[in-house]
């Protein structure tokens, strides 16, 4: 999950390599005792959907295509005979990783980086965001039993060997399964779902082959192994909690790390003499921490070549190009590093842009408040033009502004469909009918009221000051890396949800020219048992939060326009998620969350019904919204154990038709990717959906050149 500048981390299931998605977010706060299992933690919200009709959703037929991606990448694909052989890319990360293991609490987008370049994953994603067999390491994959028991067979790739000269096969498998199966509780992992069904693994009828029968049928197969370890970082709990956080001896990717430089805060990868497949084009990838609003300096200096910024940052490398590189210092902006360079030294850059595969939500807490009920929740999501809210972010990027349609899906991807019918569209009408008919009317006589307005599900903290920050963009997996043992209740992270990538906000975005003004406020707050109708809508402060701040500005005028006044409090962006998303101390608030190639598996702990632990507490797993019902878990279930793929999407669409239903949860956009890139680096940018291929990247031949990607604007 993740917070955004424009809108993040999970880097979920479908980002990143399939155990711990990189992103661009905060970790966040655990109730329970023991480390995070997807599958098992539950916490509490009491409210459903009610009576709201759904109506059912046909599947995806064979006849059916998925919808394409609304952008597609931008990273100058070229031919490998045009890529130079050698040289180094200098590749911008947020933070340098403070583990190299995936599967631990503390993994970022900087780990599943690393991952994706020097460990083999059975499957990556492609560009429409499914997984798809990776020839380096599988000839295939598939079900080959189903009764009594779910047995799939992997066949090896028989060149595939790690880097000490040992063969990939079962005894790495059946070492990563124990790890993360959960039944041992001295491994500090932070999830195991899908390993959790696994009853055995045994070779096949030769060393390239690997049984593995599952004890519960598992849809999501295809997450598992993605990326793999050696046996020598699971075989034991000392070398899985501790051995694999600053260093991995044996790997099997076109790159293997060289050193963890904490001095200059590189991570140095070079090339793999023992890599059997295409060689990688680039001697070494060093992946260099630099702060966000230090990537357009570090982009002119050449200290790097790869970064993703935030808009403010993309909208200068534009000015330079435009003004033909004279020279003149870039103005405006706030970022002194920037303020300092002139255009000429951007010449050389370019912005690839798409969309990132991840979307920003207005979060509504249901726990507590008025917000416990549905009727006023639906009146929120009615009130809001989400059209204009996405407008708002992307037409001034040149990027699509099409709403999201899906919590579980984006544009694309085969279980993607337009679900917002079942809470219906803007209606301020309908809005004020359903605030009516829970008995909030105008003009009703006021109490006095405290100055604090405390907000719903938790204790009432105080004033936050900022401390600053990077961009304002969080994606769950990224907060308090400190915290090893993943132990719920003191840890902040969620890997596996964390995507790679941290979308910049957009600081100072406006409206497209011809969004009407908003018309004036009713007169008069809508008030109940003698309290108006006020929530409190929580926002990161620091640098790069303006595009929230935008945003959430708008959906306060929008809801003030039905009698909803919605009250901005900032808050630091260390305390932002640790303290009100996961604390529960907020009523509104915008985070985002990642696509995933798996959501029945990896989208489940986001909307599972809250129940009581046995200590009476509540455990919320990453329902941060406290809002659940019965159905939606059973439909994630069914989804999570049906081996027919037309069955799981059907089942899929109609979870998010009651997600959508209960409204505890209102998608946005698709958060932009914006990427500053040498224009001589090719096979790199703005990825999407896709897994990086590192072997093909590098810089272009002297006098090579490729065709722009269309309508690319070089700044």
């Amino acid at each position: 999950m993740s917070y955004d500048g424009d809108a993040p981390h999970a880097v979920a299931a479908g980002q990143r390599p399939t155990g711990a998605r990189p992103a661009t977010t905060r970790p966040p706060h655990r109730t329970a005792s023991r480390p995070l299992r997807r599958s098992a933690l539950r916490s509490a919200a009491f409210l459903t959907a009610g009576a709201l009709a759904v109506p059912l959703l046909a599947g995806c037929g064979e006849d059916e295509k998925p919808p394409a991606p609304l952008a597609g990448q931008d990273i100058a694909p070229a031919a490998r005979s045009l890529v130079a052989d050698g040289s180094t890319l200098k590749w911008a990360v947020d933070a340098l990783p403070e583990t190299l293991n995936t599967f631990q609490a503390d993994a970022d987008a900087g780990t599943g980086r690393v991952a994706q370049a020097v460990l083999p994953s059975m499957f990556r994603l492609d560009a429409n965001g499914r997984p798809v067999a990776n020839p380096a390491y599988l000839e295939s994959a598939e079900v080959i039993e189903t009764e009594p028991r779910q047995v799939v067979l992997y066949k090896l790739n028989q060149q595939a060997v790690w880097s000490d000269g040992r063969e990939i096969g079962a005894a790495d498998f059946v070492a990563q399964w124990r790890a993360l199966s959960g039944r041992n509780s001295a491994y500090w992992t932070a999830r195991n779902a899908g390993y959790d069904r696994i009853a055995k693994i045994e070779r096949g009828d030769s060393d390239l082959q690997v049984r593995v029968t599952f004890s519960r049928p598992y849809a999501d197969w295809k997450s598992l192994f993605s990326p793999l370890y050696p046996k020598d970082v699971t075989g034991t709990p000392d070398a899985f909690n501790d051995g694999a956080r600053r260093k991995l001896k044996v790997t099997a990717g076109p790159f293997r790390v060289e050193k963890v430089d904490t001095a200059n805060k590189d991570v140095v990868l070079t090339r793999n003499p023992r890599w059997w497949g295409r060689p990688a084009k680039l001697e070494k990838i060093v992946l260099h921490a630099v702060p966000r609003d230090q990537r357009a300096a570090a982009l002119a200096d050449g200290s790097v070549d790869l970064a993703e910024v935030d808009a403010a940052d993309a909208q200068r490398i534009g000015l330079a190009h435009r003004a033909g590189g004279t020279g003149t210092p870039l103005q405006g902006g706030g970022r002194t590093s920037v303020k300092k360079l002139g255009q000429q030294a951007l010449r050389d850059v370019e912005i690839r842009k798409s969309l990132e595969p991840a979307y920003t939500q207005l979060a509504l807490n249901g726990a507590g408040g008025p917000l416990a009920d549905e009727r006023v929740r639906r009146a929120v999501a009615r009130a809001l033009d989400r059209v204009e809210l996405a407008r708002l972010v992307l037409t001034p990027l040149g990027l699509p502004a099409v709403p999201v349609g899906s919590h579980l899906a984006l544009s694309g991807q085969a279980a993607y469909a337009d679900n917002s019918g079942a809470l219906g569209a803007q209606d301020a009408k309908e809005a004020q009918a359903l605030l009516a008919d829970a008995g909030w009317v105008r003009g009703g006589p006021l109490k006095e009221q405290h100055k604090t307005q405390k907000a719903a599900g938790s204790e009432q903290h105080g004033e936050d000051v900022s401390q600053g920050g990077e961009d304002g963009a969080y994606i769950v997996g990224e907060d308090d890396k400190g915290n090893r043992h993943g132990t719920a209740g003191d840890q902040h992270t969620d890997p596996h949800l964390a995507r790679e990538g941290r979308a910049g906000g957009a600081p100072g975005a406006y409206a497209p020219k011809g969004t009407a003004a908003p018309a004036a406020a009713p007169a008069g707050p809508l008030a109940k048992d003698g309290k108006p109708l006020a929530l409190r809508f929580v926002l990161p402060s620091g640098p790069g939060s303006d595009t929230l701040n935008s945003v959430a500005e708008r959906i306060s005028a929008m809801l003030e326009q039905v009698g909803i006044r919605a009250t901005i409090t900032k808050v630091s962006d260390e305390s932002y998620f640790r303290d009100h998303i996961a604390a529960g101390d907020y009523d509104l608030a915008l985070y985002s969350w990642p696509a995933t190639a798996f959501p029945a598996t990896d989208a489940r702990p986001v909307y599972a019904k809250p129940l009581p632990a046995a200590d009476g507490s509540v455990n919320v797993e990453q329902n941060y919204t406290r809002v659940g019902t019965d159905q939606v878990d059973q439909l994630f279930d069914q989804a999570a154990t049906t081996l027919d793929e037309d069955e799981a999407r059907d089942l899929i669409k109609k979870a998010d038709s009651r997600i959508w239903a209960a409204a505890g949860s209102i998608p946005l956009y698709q958060r932009p990717q914006l990427v500053g890139v040498r224009k001589n680096v090719v096979n790199a940018g703005a990825f999407g959906f896709q897994t990086p291929v590192y072997e093909d990247m590098g810089f272009l031949k002297k006098g090579a050149k490729v065709s722009p990607a269309p309508g690319r604007d070089k700044g």
